[in-house]
């Protein structure tokens, strides 16, 4: 598959992590009525839904640029787009995973999405050892 396609999609799986950023925000709703991060099994707890939503708006910014700047590491030809991209998608994983609310209902609504997406990264990035860019 060429680089090209490879960074786009790696991009623009960067940008979504923003929209949870608006989302937790209250600057919109994905979707009507979702509350993420509210409900969050490991900080709702302890922080409240408000620190904790303080929180999902400093971590998710921090994955978008990771998988941004891994994905115009694509698109430049540089070899240190790996462990960028990886290291983006096993963060963002814990992330979804964190801020999941606990419950196996509305799933898509909870970041599954995103954390299929990203175990697949890296297993095709760690394990299978693809794409191989000739760079």
């Amino acid at each position: 598959m060429s680089p090209f396609i490879i960074g786009i999609f790696v991009v623009l799986h960067g940008l979504v992590h923003l929209l949870y950023v608006g989302q937790s925000a209250r600057l919109f709703e994905l979707q009507p009525g979702l509350v993420w991060p509210d409900g969050a099994w490991t900080f709702s707890r302890f922080l409240g839904d408000e620190a904790t939503r303080s929180l999902a708006n400093i971590l998710n910014p921090l994955v978008a640029i990771g998988f941004v700047a891994g994905g115009i590491a694509i698109l430049a030809s540089q070899t240190w787009w790996r462990p960028l991209v990886v290291g983006s998608a096993a963060f963002s994983a814990v992330i979804f995973i964190l801020f999941w609310n606990g419950q196996l209902q509305r799933l898509d609504q909870q970041g599954a999405i995103g954390l299929l997406i990203n175990v697949a990264i890296v297993v095709a990035v760690l394990i299978l050892r693809w794409p191989n860019f000739a760079f």
